[in-house]
């Protein structure tokens, strides 16, 4: 069986994972369960990000919402190229949308997730040349050591983090909320220094 074949079967077993309201850490899940993701035996980029939200919830495609259009302008590229899977692969730190707390904000990614099924996902993924980690759980996950104490501080060092030479290379972003419009205010450089740099790197990684 070839890896492509491996990975659509494993993305199959996860689509019809239930450990966060059968088996979870914590309360179960508040409602029933609907993983989204896209992995990608081709793709070169990895979008790690944090959970689904409820629209993402409600129409079961990554990022489509008003952060993802965010992001597609980040990325320099229009919905068509973003969902191809020759161009990216998608994997949040969560899987389903993990509900809202008192405040009525989005809680962190399910626990359940990432000891589960991310390793086994990624090993599948060894094509994978750049990690976009999108928010804390990602960045601190996939950077470990390198991870600052706060967002800020870890998108803030990406020069020292982001490594062309290495397989894969990684870059830390905020997350594109729209709750996070002040901070992108407040942080000119990530506009004109960053994106340049994330623009470039994409282009060179899709068709």
């Amino acid at each position: 069986m070839t890896r492509a074949a491996d990975l659509d079967r494993l993305w199959r077993d996860v689509r019809t994972c239930r450990i966060c309201r059968d088996a979870p850490v914590g309360p179960p899940l508040p409602h029933q369960p609907r993983p989204v993701l896209q992995p990608s035996a081709t793709a070169r980029i990895l979008i790690a990000g944090q959970a689904p939200g409820l629209r993402v919830h409600q129409s079961g495609v990554p990022f489509d919402d008003r952060s993802g259009d965010r992001l597609r302008d980040w990325l320099g590229v229009d919905r068509a190229r973003f969902y191809d899977r020759d161009n990216f692969a998608i994997l949040p730190m969560g899987f389903c949308f993990p509900g809202y707390n008192a405040s009525g904000h989005d809680l962190p990614p399910r626990r359940e997730c990432a000891p589960a099924w991310r390793r086994a996902l990624l090993d599948l993924m060894p094509q994978i040349d750049l990690v976009l980690a999108v928010g804390r759980y990602a960045q601190t996950w996939h950077l470990g050591g390198q991870s600052r104490k706060s967002v800020n501080e870890t998108v803030a060092a990406w020069r020292s983090i982001w490594r062309e030479d290495g397989a894969p290379g990684l870059l830390p972003l905020p997350h594109p909320s729209w709750r996070n419009t002040g901070w992108l205010k407040r942080n000119p450089w990530f506009e004109a220094e960053l994106l340049p740099a994330l623009r470039r790197a994409v282009a060179l990684r899709i068709s």
